[in-house]
């Protein structure tokens, strides 16, 4: 007679509660209260005949078979999460390409040109997976991705879009009414606004940066608005609420149809390992949807566009 085992969700709370060693915390994971994920446990404990961990008043550990059981969980809840995603990608057709990206090239880049791509490829149906978070394509339901990072990803086929420059941007109301921008040091009677990044030791252009580049050296970047995402920083300058350092790809159709403007000319580049890459996987690198979407999306990004860097500053 068959052992019986674990059903899924009863894995799925071992290995929480196994990774956090905190029924708390694999409890706030999984939805559950602490009390159930304890009882939980308990079950497999009493249905397997084994102790899988040891509880104190202050700790939880595993013990010897709860660690074989907690791997064995994992492996399987991987391998199901791939064969999952494979059967959803299989049951879905071909005519369905399914991309993830971020919401700031989704709205301010992809979504503008998309209808382009939908006259030239109408066979093709697309669906968006607007997340900040990096998919995993043997995991999750999608084809092929839109990510900023250093184009090193292990079994992908990375496709460099274009250079990150970036550039101070304000709306023209905030330019007509507040202090005048003729020359940097104007910027110190504004509200400036940027992003905060870093990663590998690189860090986003931000203010102090900036300001050093157009040659100011006793800027006081104390008084910034810092933000988490460049899509709130681009939306406090369209408020009219400050000036802020945007990436010259992610605002050139809010310059060209005057919902913002550029106050000074000077842009600066970040590091030219980082920019943002079309990825996919290798085993996809012939499909034809793939392949339509990345010949589109790559003349897109290669037709010639001003380099705001070459800009002089009587331009403005």
């Amino acid at each position: 007679m068959a052992r019986l085992l674990p059903g899924t969700r009863a894995l799925r709370t071992l290995e929480a509660a196994a990774r956090h060693l905190n029924f708390t915390r694999a409890a706030d994971e999984l939805g559950l209260t602490p009390a159930a994920v304890s009882h939980q446990i308990k079950e497999i404990e009493d249905q397997l005949g084994l102790v899988l961990f040891t509880r104190t008043s202050r700790t939880i550990r595993l013990t010897e078979a709860g660690t074989v059981l907690f791997d064995a969980a994992t492996d399987a809840l991987d391998l199901l999460g791939r064969a999952v995603s494979r059967a959803q990608k299989t049951t879905r057709g071909t005519a369905l390409l399914k991309i993830t990206l971020d919401a700031q090239f989704a709205t301010k880049w992809l979504m503008r040109r998309i209808d382009d791509f939908r006259r030239q490829k109408p066979g093709i149906e697309l669906r968006f997976d607007i997340t900040y978070d990096v998919r995993d394509f043997d995991r999750d339901d999608v084809d092929i991705g839109i990510r900023f990072g250093a184009g090193k990803y292990p079994g992908l086929c990375a496709e460099r879009l274009f250079e990150n420059v970036i550039i101070p941007v304000c709306s023209p109301a905030l330019l007509r009414s507040g202090p005048p921008l003729k020359e940097p040091r104007d910027l110190f009677q504004h509200t400036l606004a940027h992003i905060e990044w870093s990663r590998q030791g690189v860090t986003w252009p931000n203010w102090r940066m900036w300001m050093a580049a157009a040659g100011v050296d006793d800027f006081d970047d104390s008084r910034t608005l810092v933000f988490g995402s460049a899509t709130d920083a681009t939306q406090a300058a369209l408020d009219g609420n400050a000036v802020a350092l945007a990436d010259f790809a992610m605002v050139a159709n809010d310059l060209s149809e005057g919902r913002l403007v550029r106050p000074f000319a000077l842009g600066i580049k970040v590091a030219p390992e980082f920019a943002y890459f079309l990825v996919y996987p290798v085993a996809s690198a012939n499909d034809a949807r793939v392949v339509a979407f990345k010949d589109w999306i790559l003349n897109e990004v290669h037709n010639p566009q001003p380099d705001p860097t070459r800009q002089s500053w009587d331009q403005l």
